[in-house]
């Protein structure tokens, strides 16, 4: 298999198998993410002197490994993001907060029921109104909804890492929840560096109600520490927690954090090494999760006529979550602490040739199973698959106590 070969690497990745319609032929996505995840997964063996090898383009469908997930065309392999036509192009909208169906009917006006009944009630509205004004009142009401990019933009990748660190022993401090953060901090894992899991009692991981399996492969080993930031106790911790970590992991807003009583440029200047990953950026008031994001960047495949479909699960974090891994283990600009703002919009971006779509080339049949055309001949498509998870996951809290007593931080 060619190492620079997008649609070679695209079948092995497994995400091929998951992009088209459930009765139709498995589809390749556009542009080089598998490429790219390949290639940042390769930058990481070096970075960490091979102590961290994982197979990156298979990153972006491992989560369906264990789920099952197939491939769904309008609908997301995981279920929670549609496509819909919009007055003026499509849009990717996300429902899968125990809130979503209330802001959902925020959005269009309405109270919606419960479950499948909502959509026509959103599609009727989303036919009325432009993408423009969607992601306009999806950001002021905190949707994860957005319009589909018609085509490729000019976003260049960020240059991987030329120098790296040993992050062994690093007390890696993670705020971050679902996927794309969690990866990274698995990675860092990986590579020596002590994790600890922060969660808020009101605000557990949503992956902890996902496939136990997936999430024991992204956790195992990490420690979990629960602190409420409404109580003053609780945000004394969280400071005290962030003064002493060598990395710090967050997928929030930046007025969440300061909520916290949290700053990024401050903890980087003092020394620590900051991940921030969001949507679109720090400066964008935007909530996102890996479908909506994806799509909104302009990653799907597209049938003749243009009618877009979902690539992959959710590929929107894994690719981050390698990009966000990568950037943690470079070695910060003249030794001190450094911000790192990651963009999974932009991340996606990066990889996909400006300009119009074409449509998707479609996998042919080979015997029981499809095969593409690479530019080295046929290369069969690939099914999802998983790497074993290497212990347990902590439970909620279970940490706590003694996380904060051995950096001798006051128990709330």
């Amino acid at each position: 298999m060619s190492e620079s070969d997008p649609v070679a690497d695209w079948a092995a990745s497994g995400a091929v198998a998951l992009t088209g319609r459930p009765d139709g032929p498995p589809l390749v996505p556009p542009g080089r993410a598998a490429t790219r995840a390949r290639a940042l997964a390769a930058r990481i063996a070096g970075l960490t002197g091979g102590a961290v090898r994982v197979d990156g383009a298979a990153l972006l469908a491992e989560r369906a490994a264990f789920t099952g997930a197939t491939r769904q065309g309008p609908v997301s392999a995981g279920v929670g993001c549609r496509l819909l036509e919009t007055a003026d192009g499509w849009a990717a909208v996300s429902c899968v907060r125990p809130d979503d169906p209330m802001l959902l009917g925020a959005l269009v006006g309405a109270e919606l029921p419960d479950g499948e009944g909502l959509w026509p009630l959103v599609e009727a509205w989303l036919r009325a109104h432009t993408g423009a004004e969607l992601a306009e009142r999806a950001t002021l009401l905190g949707l994860a909804a957005g319009p589909v990019a018609p085509g490729g933009r000019a976003v260049e990748p960020v240059p991987l890492p030329a120098e790296g660190r040993s992050v062994d022993g690093l007390l890696v401090v993670d705020f971050s929840a679902l996927w794309a953060g969690p990866l990274c901090a698995h990675l860092l894992g990986l590579a020596g560096a002590r994790v600890v899991k922060v969660e808020t009692p009101s605000r557990p991981d949503g992956a902890r109600r996902g496939h136990p399996g997936f999430y024991r492969l992204l956790h195992a080993g990490h420690r979990s520490v629960v602190l409420d930031p409404r109580e003053r106790s609780g945000r004394h911790a969280l400071r005290a927690l962030v003064e002493k970590a060598d990395i710090v992991i967050e997928a929030s807003r930046p007025r969440a954090l300061a909520g916290f009583g949290l700053d990024a440029h401050a903890s980087a200047a003092a020394g620590t090494t900051w991940i921030s990953i969001t949507a679109a950026g720090r400066a964008a008031d935007r909530v996102g999760f890996g479908d909506d994001v994806a799509a909104g960047a302009g990653l799907v495949a597209r049938e003749p006529g243009g009618v877009p479909l979902f690539c992959g699960d959710a590929i929107a974090d894994p690719l981050t979550g390698l990009t966000a891994a990568a950037r943690a283990l470079a070695r910060p600009p003249g030794g001190s602490g450094a911000p790192h703002d990651i963009s999974m919009t932009d991340v996606v971006a990066a990889t996909l040739d400006p300009g119009p779509p074409s449509p998707s080339v479609a996998a042919r049949r080979a015997g029981e199973g499809w095969v593409v055309d690479a530019s080295g001949g046929p290369v069969p498509v690939a099914p999802p698959r998983h790497r074993t998870p290497a212990g347990r996951a902590a439970r909620s809290g279970e940490h706590t106590a003694g996380v904060l007593r051995e950096l001798r931080i006051p128990v709330p």
